[in-house]
């Protein structure tokens, strides 16, 4: 399994199960996978579009998009392009859903109310843009670069980047805190990176906190500001654990 999104109000979760290539439905209330959706290949990145009550799932080998209907959990329609697909975003300010074209260096906009591509603009030195967050408040956009390890901040209103940072090898997943104003990139090569937003046209690399190799997703509770991430190796033996972090502020 790739991913997972948590579709509130609906009481269900929509799981990107890559090796299958479907996407489960599961009933929390019951805690099962209750259908599949048969979809392109390795499903990926997901993202939900609460007030359209939809589910877009990146196909990423099979350069596609998937939207799914929530209230009947049926995949009405395949978005495809000439690129692999990285992380979709769900923008609840703009009210549209963003997709990395990770082949191409570009950062896709469809507009939820027709799943129609609306926009597509380069990402600048990004190469390879996979993961990404959002700060829908200030309107930018975090892309993790995978290939050339850098995190690049995209201003979502003028559709261009305005930062790069360096960050450790193998860059996947990102999540922002927006109350300590935080961005934290799992990196793959062993390490979390750790960016300050000291304005949203300003960011400082605080550092790059060292942790076994293969971690690749993690989480913020933006309550707490403590940071939640998977690890499925230690020195290079499969284990199934869960890190936590209290963050220095």
């Amino acid at each position: 399994m790739e991913g997972v999104e948590y579709a509130p109000g609906l009481n269900k979760a929509y799981t990107s199960d890559s090796g299958d290539n479907k996407i489960g439905v599961v009933d929390l209330s019951q805690m099962k996978v209750v259908k599949t959706l048969p979809t392109e290949a390795k499903p990926d990145g997901s993202a939900y579009a609460r007030p359209f009550h939809k589910v877009y799932v990146s196909d990423e080998r099979g350069k596609a998009e998937a939207v799914v209907d929530a209230s009947t959990d049926t995949i009405v329609k395949t978005l495809h392009f000439a690129s692999e697909t990285g992380m979709p975003q769900y923008d609840p300010a703009a009210r549209k859903v963003y997709v990395n074209l990770q082949d191409q260096n570009l950062f896709a906009v469809i507009d939820p109310v027709t799943d129609a591509v609306v926009g597509r603009y380069p990402v600048g030195r990004c190469r390879g843009n996979h993961g990404m967050t959002l700060d829908p408040e200030h309107r930018r956009a975090f892309l993790v670069c995978e290939g050339n390890d850098l995190m690049t901040v995209f201003d979502l209103d003028k559709h261009q980047p305005i930062a790069f940072l360096s960050i450790p090898s193998g860059g996947d997943g990102v999540k922002f805190d927006p109350g300590l104003k935080r961005i934290y990139v799992a990196c793959y090569g062993g390490a979390i990176s750790v960016i300050q937003q000291d304005d949203p046209d300003h960011y400082r690399k605080l550092e790059d906190f060292p942790v076994q190799k293969k971690v690749h997703s993690l989480a913020v509770d933006v309550n707490t500001h403590r940071v939640y991430a998977p690890e499925q190796e230690e020195a290079g033996r499969p284990v199934s654990r869960m890190l936590i972090f209290d963050a220095v502020k």
